[in-house]
């Protein structure tokens, strides 16, 4: 069951990290789990009430990269800090913003489309086979969710060899739109 509202956790003074629905303090590393876990969080400071949500996400993404869990290349970093001094900044979240909601999609497609291709379906200790990739690809890209709702397909909805056009024309549109954001 998903949650309606994010997770709030509370920054005080000492800057300890507090969860409000649990009452107890949590280290950065735990709130990387509850969003890897696909729950929204938010982070305000006690005193002053400022959301420090970003400031937090940025400090667990730099942390990762440091310790060696390099997802984002140089050049991506490097032309992340130059859209911080040029005007192109207003283009750049929305185009970040696109580019992952496309992942999280074609994520989901390409999972269901295997799921009805796969003559292993049919096999005992399948959907825990499924579990252990879906948990793999699910850390392969850091947690971006999307995944969580695909499911095994019911016998009565599988096409044959239509699968494989789908698959196609899917990855086909998905470069289409890749191709027009690097217009």
């Amino acid at each position: 069951m998903a949650e309606t509202s994010p997770l709030l956790i509370k920054r005080y003074a000492s800057r300890r990290l507090y969860n409000t629905e649990t009452s107890d303090y949590v280290t950065l590393e735990d709130i990387a789990g509850f969003i890897r876990a696909g729950r929204e969080v938010q982070i305000v400071d006690l005193k002053s009430g400022d959301d420090l949500t970003r400031q937090y996400l940025l400090q667990i993404i730099a942390e990762h990269e440091s310790k060696g869990e390099n997802v984002l290349p140089i050049n991506v970093l490097t032309d992340l800090v130059r859209t911080y001094t040029t005007s192109a900044q207003s283009v750049v979240p929305q185009f970040l913003a696109m580019s992952f909601e496309m992942l999280r999609d074609g994520q989901s497609k390409m999972m269901e489309n295997m799921e009805k291709m796969n003559p292993m379906t049919a096999m005992p200790g399948y959907d825990a086979m499924r579990a252990q990739q879906e948990a793999f690809l699910k850390a392969m890209t850091g947690g971006m969710g999307g995944m969580g709702n695909w499911k095994a397909p019911d016998r009565d909805d599988e096409k044959g060899g239509d699968d494989l056009h789908e698959i196609k024309s899917q990855l086909a549109e998905l470069q289409a739109k890749l191709d027009k954001m690097q217009k």
